[in-house]
């Protein structure tokens, strides 16, 4: 399935960078417990975000770019 785009490129860019940074400090900046894995799995999800250019979550309130409200 193919899925509209709903976040823009500054944002994916953002995103995808803060993803590499989340991911860096869980796995470099903790020890491995837990909490280090839910820090990796929520930077793996900023930057699938980031790169799919598709988030679930703003599709659930209802966020459209721009370019696609008519």
């Amino acid at each position: 399935m193919f899925y509209r785009k709903n976040v823009p490129g500054w944002e994916r860019g953002f995103r995808a960078l803060v993803g590499v940074a989340v991911i860096a400090f869980g796995i470099l900046g903790m020890q491995a417990s837990l909490l280090s894995y839910l820090v990796v799995a929520t930077g793996l999800t900023a930057l699938l975000t980031g790169f799919v250019g598709f988030c679930p979550m703003c599709a659930l309130v209802g966020r459209k770019l721009d370019n696609e409200k008519s």
